[in-house]
Formats: C-alpha cells, sequence, structure tokens
C-alpha cells in the first residue's frame, strides 16, 4: 500500500470500515440509548419523548417530530473544546440539521403520530467521521425508542387510536412488528469516503480525513435510496468517474452499518 503524501501508511485496506461496538442502553434515563464505537470515535445517542409537539404544530396535528441535537464533548479533541452555551453555532448547527433530516428521512411522520422525539448525539471522542457516526448511532437508538413506544401502547396506528383514550392498548407481536416497519420501514446510517492521491478509501478516521483530497459523506436508508450526499474537493478536483467510485465504496461500506444495525437490534 503507497505512502501519502503526508509520508503514513494507511494501516487499512481502502474498502476496510473501523471496528464497530454497540451498547444498548448505556444510560438508563433514556428512552432509548446508544454507546456507539467507531475506531476510536465514540458517540452517544439518546432519545427522548418530549411532553408536547413543537408549538408551531397545529393543535389537532396528527402526525409527530423527530428532532436532533449534536455536541462535541470538551475533552473529545486532543485540546479542549469549548461548549456552545449559547446554543449551537456554525459546523454544529449544521451537522445538527443534517441528523435531524437524516432520522426523519428514515420515519413517516403520520405513523409515528403526534409525539415528538429528541435524539442527542453527544461526541464523546472524536477521531473522524462525527457526523457519520451519529447520524448511524441515532438510527439505532431511535428504532429502539420507537419499538418501545409501541410497546408501551403509546406509538399506535391510526385506526387504534381513539382506543386509548378509554384504555391502555396492547398491539399482538404481529401488529407490533407491522406498526413498527410502518413508523420505520427502512434503517439509516452514514458513512465519511475520500479520496487519497487517487485512490478511494472508506470511513475516513483523522489521519485518512486530513489527507484527503476529496472527501465525502454519504447518508443512505436501507432499501437503497440516499438521504445525502455531501462532496468536497480540498483544493482538489473530481472526475464524474470518481464520484461514482466514492459513492460506490460508501454504499458497500453502508450496507454493513445496516447488517450490523439489524443484528444488534434482533439480539
Amino acid at each position: 500500500m503507497a505512502k501519502m503524501k503526508s509520508g503514513f501508511t494507511p494501516t487499512r485496506s481502502n474498502d476496510e470500515i473501523r471496528e464497530i461496538k454497540v451498547t444498548l442502553d448505556f444510560t438508563p434515563n433514556a428512552l432509548a440509548s446508544v454507546l456507539y464505537q467507531q475506531g476510536d470515535t465514540m458517540v452517544l445517542a439518546c432519545v427522548t419523548k418530549e411532553r408536547s409537539l413543537p408549538r408551531w404544530f397545529p393543535r389537532d396535528a396528527t402526525k409527530g417530530w423527530v428532532h436532533a441535537e449534536y455536541s462535541l464533548m470538551p475533552a473529545s479533541t486532543d485540546s479542549r473544546f469549548r461548549r456552545e452555551r449559547n446554543g449551537a453555532k456554525g459546523r454544529t448547527q449544521e451537522i445538527e440539521r443534517l441528523v435531524a433530516r437524516s432520522l426523519r428521512a428514515a420515519v413517516d411522520l403520520e405513523a409515528l403520530g403526534p409525539i415528538a422525539l429528541n435524539i442527542d448525539c453527544d461526541v464523546l471522542n472524536a477521531d473522524g467521521g462525527t457526523r457519520c457516526a451519529s447520524i448511524t448511532a441515532a438510527g439505532i437508538a431511535l428504532r429502539l425508542a420507537i419499538r418501545r413506544l409501541i410497546s408501551d401502547g403509546i406509538c399506535l396506528p391510526l385506526d387504534r387510536r381513539e382506543e386509548a383514550n378509554e384504555s391502555k392498548v396492547i398491539l399482538s407481536d404481529e401488529e407490533a412488528t407491522n406498526h413498527e416497519n410502518a413508523v420505520m420501514a427502512n434503517d439509516v446510517a452514514a458513512i465519511s469516503v475520500g479520496l487519497l492521491e487517487g485512490e478511494v478509501f472508506a470511513d475516513l478516521d483523522y489521519v485518512l480525513d486530513s489527507n484527503a483530497d476529496v472527501d465525502m459523506n454519504i447518508v443512505m436508508t436501507s432499501d437503497g435510496r440516499f438521504v445525502e450526499v455531501q462532496g468536497t474537493g480540498e483544493e482538489s478536483t473530481y472526475s464524474s468517474d470518481e464520484l461514482s467510485a466514492l459513492i460506490d465504496s460508501g454504499t458497500k461500506a453502508i450496507e454493513q452499518l445496516f447488517a450490523i444495525q439489524k443484528k444488534t437490534l434482533a439480539e
């Protein structure tokens, strides 16, 4: 494997993603929580059910909302990251919007019903790909939260919601599975890919990312559709063939993430 421009030699093959570890219910107070480790990048994703829908929703709303917040913890980087005490700014706000858009792309808000969910993605350690890891972690936590809301009789099909006014509604296993698939028909995951001296690499850690001529973030749902593709040349340009190669690499890597998500939630 050739050396890169900074003189380092990659330790992974081009299409090899970093080792992934997932711990469910890492924190007990959240509706659902996931400690997600992708190499040395570590994200804690926690889902909270809000008391009410956002104020701008109509009072008789039948659909719900999914919001996300993202934050780098002070010790997540090699020098202390200062807390954003007056609200998200710049890069943080951009990432929050990306995570929220990605999650809403995987959820049928009408099927969810008048429920507001907030997903907090806190980066405990940053080694590249934090926004992608946050989306993947949040996707796992969101499905687990929806599954629990259905089990508790809170998230119900439209034709069963009036019953909940009189007594608790418990769906059968088959009904619960069908409704979960209606609310969240597909999983969602994201990966970073890059072009380094003409070679495509998947799942960029910090060293790969800092050497990349082109870096790209790809978000997909498990039915093979794209939510977002963010590609930027770093003092460089790229051809349509290289763009296709980057997307192909990302698609294959995300398929591995979907397999991990599915296995984790099945267990």
